[in-house]
């Protein structure tokens, strides 16, 4: 039988996820609707003008919900990131930055969520709302 997100995530850790292990995230956290991921700010994640590449908040971010949304749902179930809207309130050149996600409302085929990333003085650096689907694992007949 294979092993649902969760449970790999439970076993392996960071190693469950290739995006965690190319950006070198690290899990904090996570369950009951919640979670946390760290993720270094290195030089060859910056874009031309010395800046952390947009895209990285947002897909931190996702991570974090997408995690935080499997803490709550059947093993087994799937999701996928429907529509995703990021404010970036500040950038950070250095550090480590935490990436929270927050499961906002959770119905039977949509979720609401919420997501943002800090720098390690707390700074808030953007603010995500994200709807996510909501797949019930397949019965095999």
């Amino acid at each position: 039988m294979e092993m649902s997100y969760l449970e790999r995530i439970r076993q392996q850790g960071k190693d469950a996820n290739p995006f965690f292990q190319l950006m070198g995230i690290e899990l904090g956290t996570y369950g009951s609707g919640e979670a946390e991921l760290f993720m270094p700010v290195r030089p060859d994640m910056l874009n031309g003008v010395g800046w952390l590449q947009g895209g990285l908040f947002t897909a931190l971010g996702d991570e974090a919900m997408a995690l935080a949304l499997f803490t709550v749902l059947d093993e087994g179930t799937g999701i996928a990131t429907i529509s995703e809207s990021t404010s970036f309130l500040q950038g950070v050149r250095s550090g480590r930055i935490k990436a929270t996600g927050k499961v906002v409302k959770k119905g039977r085929s949509i979720a609401f969520m919420e997501g943002y990333v800090q720098s390690e003085d707390g700074t808030t650096l953007t603010e995500t709302k994200a709807s996510f689907a909501i797949m019930p694992k397949r019965q095999k007949h």
